[in-house]
């Protein structure tokens, strides 16, 4: 299964309006189950630098089907994941990027959001993913 674009759209339209009501300004990039940038949108005012890290937020997360902020746990000094950061050509390990699932429970694709701190990122990520 993979994504659409009309899914995607929706789902970056749930991610905008979360993000107005934290009073933040974010990139939001939807990638498909391949991990390909679907969709993306920089709202005005948001950080020219975060729209590269909204995109590896969400491939990091479907690369490896998790939340971001759970690959970062595992990828502190000691951890089974240390240092994977720097595996397919950089990835992003704090919160922000979350899988998306059909109706099934199928991954069909991850969202990443970057421009505030890693708790709205999430927020705003998280709302997203769940507006299928």
């Amino acid at each position: 299964m993979n994504i659409t674009l009309e899914q995607a759209e929706k789902i970056i339209a749930v991610a905008k309006e979360k993000s107005i009501s934290l009073d933040t300004k974010m990139n939001i990039s939807v990638v498909d189950a391949g991990a390909n940038l679907l969709a993306f949108v920089r709202m005005d005012g948001a950080w020219l630098g975060s729209a590269d890290i909204s995109l590896k937020k969400a491939k990091t997360a479907r690369f490896f089907d998790m939340n971001t902020g759970v690959i970062g746990g595992l990828s502190q000094p000691g951890g089974a994941l240390y240092n994977i950061e720097h595996s397919n050509g950089g990835l992003i390990t704090f919160p922000g990027g979350v899988p998306i699932k059909n109706k099934q429970g199928e991954i069909i694709g991850a969202i990443g959001v970057s421009g505030s701190s890693v708790e709205n990122d999430h927020a705003v990520a998280e709302a997203g993913a769940l507006a299928l």
